[in-house]
């Protein structure tokens, strides 16, 4: 490799009075570059600098009032990841105390931070989510008493409301241990039946909800205090308590269910769960929603399995596979079968993915499989079907097919530069080109057209029918 190649190596070679220099010119100008350079010179003096500089740059974040577009966010993202990186590896090595009370002080920017950002895209949540993920890793190691660590949590959860404290309990029930537990279960049912403050009343009144204020408190706090004593109930092993938070019909829920289920299996108490599953399939089983809970399936799938249901598993894993072209279901309802058996199984799976009436999920399901040779089948036969909308879908078959099945990669192909055209989607014409050429490309592999046009045939059908498509046509023949 050239001396000249910019890696770790060959900059290490340069020595470090030319290092500083370079790093003092590209600092210039830029804050963010200028902070992370303090920070590493903070570190290198030891974690007491750390800490300060850490604490000095809290309280910048928090003054802040400046909104962050996205242009900056990244930058922003970047610079919240550097700060927990500090944390993670200069602090939390050395104490755990101080680390633990950074990151919580960390946490408590989130609301200054995302009223002041658009995190639609999730970056910045992610950055919090990290950090109560780090807070879990040194909990174990903190000396706080476990009854002011409850305190904390219930202040903490009660007044996050951007939810920067979810998953706080689950990661702090080592430190909180029983004692601490109990004590924050106590105190969140004493807080929850509190009549709301002044303070709480005004902050829901500034809303302007339809609903009195104090009704809105009361919703409001009950429904934290219910996920708190749920994480609770978790942490104690304790599943009842963990179902006590849903009412009779909530349990059949394909969104609550299959969690509450699983929990139970755990506790060995598989037919409570069989039978809640039961209930929630059925409710579930006419709703137009019921693909989205593949959960739900797992869970009883694997209720099944643990109470030798053996036939009504397979009847479900068929079934399953059936409804929705479910891969993982059939390869499980394969695997126990017995041997040629399973062979004879496929080949039926396999018959009914042709004629499945979702041509475009068949399409996908088949090249995913893998089964080329009939994934190639089914776009032959059925053709007139394609939809040159499902741009994703088409474009993955085509590159699969393009190698051993030509012909069906180009009708692939085809297919997506027609619905261009007629759509006259302009911002599509650069890749409607890239699939005529691919087109072009496969043209000699394609021993037999039967029935369908040639290139040159399809090119001019192309031009009689969108001829005056200019850009379209510049992109092709320029």
């Amino acid at each position: 490799m050239s001396k000249k190649t910019l890696n770790k190596a060959n900059l290490e070679s340069l020595g470090a009075p030319k290092l500083a220099e370079l790093v003092m010119e590209l600092v210039q100008g830029s804050a963010a570059l200028q902070r992370r350079a303090r920070m590493e010179l903070s570190a290198a003096q030891g974690p007491k600098e750390v800490t300060a500089d850490l604490r000095k740059r809290f309280a910048s974040l928090r003054r802040s009032r400046s909104y962050v577009d996205w242009r900056k966010q990244r930058a922003l993202v970047k610079d919240l990841n550097s700060l927990l990186a500090q944390i993670e590896t200069v602090i939390a090595p050395q104490d755990a105390d101080e680390a633990f009370e950074l990151l919580w002080s960390f946490l408590q920017l989130a609301p200054s931070i995302h009223e002041r950002t658009d995190d639609s895209n999730g970056s910045v949540g992610d950055v919090f989510n990290q950090a109560v993920t780090m807070i879990g890793l040194v909990a174990s190691r903190v000396t706080i008493n476990p009854q002011t660590l409850a305190e904390r949590i219930l202040d903490a959860v009660a007044d996050a409301g951007y939810g920067e404290f979810d998953g706080i309990i689950p990661e702090t029930a080592e430190a909180l241990g029983p004692e601490g537990l109990e004590h924050l279960k106590q105190i969140t049912r004493t807080w929850a039946d509190t009549p709301p403050t002044p303070e709480e009343l005004a902050a829901y009144e500034r809303f302007g909800l339809s609903s009195s204020p104090a009704d809105s408190v009361r919703r409001a706090k009950q429904s934290t205090c219910s996920i708190i004593l749920a994480d609770v109930a978790d942490a104690q092993g304790d599943v009842d308590a963990y179902m006590a938070r849903y009412s009779a019909e909530q349990l059949t829920y394909g969104t609550i269910a299959p969690d509450v289920a699983r929990r139970l299996i755990d506790a060995g108490r598989v037919q409570e769960a069989y039978d809640i599953l039961r209930s929630s399939m059925a409710r579930e089983a006419d709703t137009p929603f019921r693909s989205f809970h593949s959960n739900l399936d797992e869970v009883y799938e694997d209720c099944l399995d643990r109470l030798g249901k053996l036939d009504d598993l397979k009847v479900h894993l068929w079934s399953t596979f059936e409804q929705g072209l479910n891969a993982r279901a059939l390869r499980k309802y394969l695997n126990l079968l017995p041997d040629f058996d399973d062979i004879e199984a496929e080949e039926k799976a396999l018959d009914a993915v042709e004629i499945y009436p979702r041509l475009a999920a068949a399409i996908s399901f088949l090249v995913d499989w893998p089964a080329l040779d009939r994934a190639a089948q089914v776009v032959q036969a059925r053709s007139d079907e394609l939809d040159g909308d499902n741009y994703t879908t088409l474009t993955h078959a085509a590159e699969a097919l393009d190698a051993r099945h030509p012909l069906a990669a180009t009708l692939l192909r085809r297919a997506m530069v027609e619905d261009t055209l007629k759509g006259a989607k302009s911002t599509r014409y650069r890749h409607a080109a890239r699939h005529l050429a691919e087109c072009q490309a496969s043209e000699p592999a394609i021993t037999d057209y039967g029935a369908v046009l040639t290139h040159k045939g399809f090119v001019a059908a192309l031009r009689q029918k969108h001829g005056r498509k200019y850009g379209f046509w510049s992109l092709v023949d320029g």
